[in-house]
């Protein structure tokens, strides 16, 4: 089947679901909202295990949503599905002069610039308008940070960003030393905000980095309550040293491969 028909089909199955299905005669864009997020995090956890079948079906999913919100807004007369997608063609078009005119552009780096300095000129007030206030935190404060570096305001090199944690760093134990609660909550925001930095200067993706350190916590501590279990313990019982030395002997299993 084309991919005409297939998105064609896609949506006279939508219009039957809203027309006949009690569920689906229901829904809101607000009560679609956090199965979206919910689509979003499993097409992530696709992505980040490189699992093509689940990639498949998730993108399906995600599809699905992107008709049924087109469905609803065609309902209350706000756009159609047509408009969506031309609303993109047009996005894309005009946001690559580089490909579609004469605009000459070298590198990765100046399509970014270039991006948004043509959302400026769209009516966007600010550098920072395109990003979602409802984001995850680290993820927002990397992308105000790739943001503001299109204008040039960006450090010129690691080592800089490095002091710039260690200043950091030193901010939060003073802030810790006096016991204020609000100041410790704003130095160690300052000093994520800062490690964030130093991860896109030594070309680490910092959620990446975070979740393989879940992942091997996960791992790691599962492997602990499984010699807990084999030597007849429960962890409730056993004391904070005891859980430390089975957590070394799982570290150095692992060493060993």
């Amino acid at each position: 089947m084309s991919y005409n028909n297939s998105l064609e089909r896609l949506r006279r199955i939508m219009d039957e679901l809203r027309e006949q299905c009690p569920w689906d005669k229901k829904q809101t864009i607000h009560t679609l909202r956090p199965q979206t997020l919910e689509e979003v995090y499993e097409l992530t956890d696709a992505i980040s295990n490189e699992n093509w079948q689940g990639l498949k079906e998730e993108l399906g999913d995600m599809l699905l949503h992107i008709v049924f919100y087109s469905k609803i807004g065609a309902e209350q007369g706000h756009f159609s599905m047509d408009d969506v997608i031309e609303g993109v063609c047009n996005k894309l078009v005009s946001r690559h002069p580089h490909i579609y005119s004469t605009v000459k552009i070298e590198d990765e780096e100046g399509v970014k610039q270039n991006w948004e300095k043509l959302k400026l000129k769209e009516g966007k007030k600010s550098i920072l308008a395109g990003v979602p206030a409802s984001m995850p935190a680290l993820i927002k404060a990397l992308r105000l940070q790739e943001k503001t570096k299109t204008v040039g305001f960006e450090w010129e090199n690691t080592a800089q960003v490095r002091d710039k944690v260690d200043e950091e760093v030193a901010e939060l134990y003073e802030a810790v030393a006096s016991g204020e609660q609000d100041k410790m909550e704003d130095e160690f925001g300052d000093v994520m905000f800062a490690l964030i930095n130093y991860a896109r200067f030594i070309k680490v993706d910092p959620e990446h980095a975070l979740e393989r350190t879940n992942q091997k916590f996960i791992r790691r501590f599962r492997a602990l309550e499984d010699k807990a279990a084999a030597a007849g313990k429960h962890l409730h019982d056993m004391t904070l040293w005891e859980m430390d030395a089975l957590w070394n002997e799982v570290k150095a299993e692992e060493r060993k491969g």
